[in-house]
């Protein structure tokens, strides 16, 4: 019997994390009502014929509106990354709510839904930063928060504003044990970078280069190991972030390979970007500067292999938004600054898909369902959110994202959907981008236009960890 639909995507050519086929798509309400053929009449009707029909993307690494010390502010809001993101075919984000040390993390959490306000054009949930585990913290809001449906959150293992001890570390990851929520972690040795900078500094080795000098694998591969360490002590499962390098690779599979339950993500930065990017004495490198940094050109292929074969469950922008010719940003208050001063991150939340689907799917290196599960289920799932998202099912929310395999793109800032002022993927050429992005069966982006309205995003509440 047919029915009548919001929505009616027609002729799509469905790919999930696991199966392909032909379908058309009913949607009722914001949420996917039918999978088949021939379902009804529609008030929308679109047709996708030679196009890929993919979940939406779930960005779950990604800093917005995050509040800053000296000056700095971050170039994009909820709004303006959301139309980013969107534009680029993602449909949820998950952002940081990070506690200021001295600070409650209930403080941090109201001040974070306040930023989000009547902003975001595509649902959004939040993590937490942890910098600050009082007794206060420790015993009453963090698991509160975590059965309010916070149930992930991230701690640092450097930063002087932000970095826990090791002891500090094992109390956040037994309250992780306890609720049953996932611990994101920043792997890099602090005093190894500080001995190293200042080293650098005193003989006046500072332009944007030796940002990368200052973090060498060692200090990754060291902090990864600790962190693999204090899980396999408290049992607990973590998810170790922005993953740059054989040594750190070398230590997930060594854990993996003892039966550990360690997760892992990477990032574009690590497959596009190397150390030549942050130049050889000029001002420009500043523009790549992230942490962990990119590393050599043969490091990239180790991490296309961790792709491949599964090391890593997520594949997230790390998008932290600092324009670069900016009082606020890279050249604070107006001055090219030292590169231990500069402020780390760069964009990535709309060039994030199109660039791995080129470099993997349409290069061969990773299959197109391994592409929709490290880009959207396998974070939909880990961080509470699946089957809402993360999957084109019966009873899932539309979000749709409709790609043209085929499309040929050169990648300027001028035609991206941030507030940055620059992109580090500047002249590079993809192949595969999506024409259409959908939100709860709402359409967002077509073709390079944002069609989405602030506002018109929620906020979601996150269950358990769905461990894979």
């Amino acid at each position: 019997m047919s029915q009548h639909f919001d929505l009616l995507v027609i002729n799509a050519k469905i790919v999930t994390a696991s199966d392909k086929f032909q379908a058309d798509i009913g949607v009722i309400d914001g949420k996917i009502a039918a999978l088949g053929k021939n379902l009804g009449t529609a008030t929308q009707i679109v047709d996708a014929s030679g196009l890929l029909a993919l979940p939406g993307g779930v960005d779950a690494h990604c800093h917005l509106d995050q509040p800053q010390d000296f000056g700095l502010r971050m170039a994009d809001d909820f709004l303006s990354g959301s139309r980013s993101a969107a534009c680029g075919g993602t449909t949820t984000i998950i952002p940081f709510a990070a506690q200021i040390k001295g600070q409650s993390l209930q403080a941090a959490v109201t001040d974070y839904h306040q930023r989000a306000q009547d902003k975001s054009c595509i649902d959004y949930a939040f993590h937490m930063i942890v910098s600050d585990p009082t007794p206060e913290v420790l015993k009453t809001e963090l698991p509160r928060l975590i059965r309010e449906g916070y149930t992930s959150f991230k701690v640092y293992m450097t930063y002087d504003d932000l970095k826990l001890n090791d002891r500090q570390i094992l109390d956040v990851l037994d309250v992780a044990r306890q609720e049953g929520a996932l611990v994101m972690v920043h792997a890099e040795n602090s005093d190894c970078i500080g001995w190293l900078t200042d080293r650098l500094v005193s003989e006046g080795k500072t332009t944007p280069q030796y940002h990368g000098v200052s973090r060498p694998q060692a200090v990754e591969r060291e902090a990864t190991h600790r962190a693999i360490t204090f899980s396999e002590l408290v049992d607990v499962p973590i998810l170790i972030v922005h993953v740059s390098g054989r040594e750190a690779i070398e230590q997930i599979r060594w854990a993996h390979g003892r039966g550990q339950r360690i997760y892992a993500e990477t990032c574009p930065q690590y497959l596009y970007l190397t150390e030549d990017d942050l130049g050889h004495g000029d001002y420009d490198g500043a523009k790549c500067i992230c942490s962990p940094p990119p590393r050599d050109r043969a490091n990239q292929q180790v991490v296309w292999d961790g792709l491949q074969h599964n090391v890593f469950a997520v594949f997230s922008s790390d998008h932290a938004p600092f324009g670069y010719d900016d009082p606020h940003g890279k050249k604070l208050r107006g001055v090219e600054q030292k590169f231990h001063h500069i402020p780390n991150g760069i964009p990535g939340l709309e060039t994030r898909l199109p660039l791995l689907f080129s470099g993997g799917v349409k290069e061969g290196r990773i299959s197109i369902h391994q592409f929709v599960a490290v880009t959207s289920t396998q974070p939909a799932k880990l961080y509470g959110l699946y089957p809402r998202k993360g999957s084109l099912m019966v009873g899932s929310d539309a979000d749709i994202a409709l790609w043209d395999p085929d499309r040929e793109v050169t990648i300027h800032n001028q035609m991206l959907h941030h507030n940055v002022d620059y992109t580090p993927y500047e002249g590079q050429t993809v192949t595969g981008w999506p024409v259409m992005t959908f939100s709860r069966g709402r359409l967002v982006a077509k073709n390079f236009e944002f069609l989405g309205q602030a506002g018109t995003g929620e906020f979601m509440s996150c269950g358990k960890p769905m461990l894979l």
